[in-house]
């Protein structure tokens, strides 16, 4: 349903530096790179990260938070600590989501703007 989605944010290099490593570990790639705009995604820009002189406020009771759809649970963990190390917030640690079904696994961080993101993977688990 959705073509793209954009986002504003003050500083567009920290936005950038926390945006590659955490979409980069779910094999999402910066597919366009300019002073005041960021696209990132696998074949085309479909995720925009903009500068912006007033973003969104950061509200928690919201709702909304935006999902990334993986492909692995490991690169759900991946993103989940690459988020952390590039600057984000812990808002859910990686693990199957039973409530949501029995195959939902999902990891939650907040990026340095205050946008709650999830990395989603809805495979079944590898055998051992």
């Amino acid at each position: 349903m959705l073509d793209h989605v954009s986002i504003g944010v003050r500083d567009i290099a920290k936005a950038r530096r926390f945006y590659d490593a955490a979409l980069g570990a779910l094999s999402y790639q910066r597919l366009s790179d300019g002073e005041t705009a960021l696209g990132y995604g696998a074949a085309a820009p479909k995720f925009w990260v903009l500068a912006v002189a007033r973003p969104v406020p950061a509200d928690t009771e919201s709702g909304l938070h935006l999902c990334f759809e993986a492909p692995s649970r490991a690169s759900v963990d991946a993103f989940h600590a690459a988020a952390l190390r590039a600057g984000g917030r812990d808002n859910g640690k990686p693990g199957v989501r039973a409530d949501y079904g029995e195959n939902y696994y999902a990891a939650f961080a907040v990026d340095p703007d205050g946008y709650r993101l999830e990395a989603y993977c809805g495979a079944k688990a590898a055998r051992p």
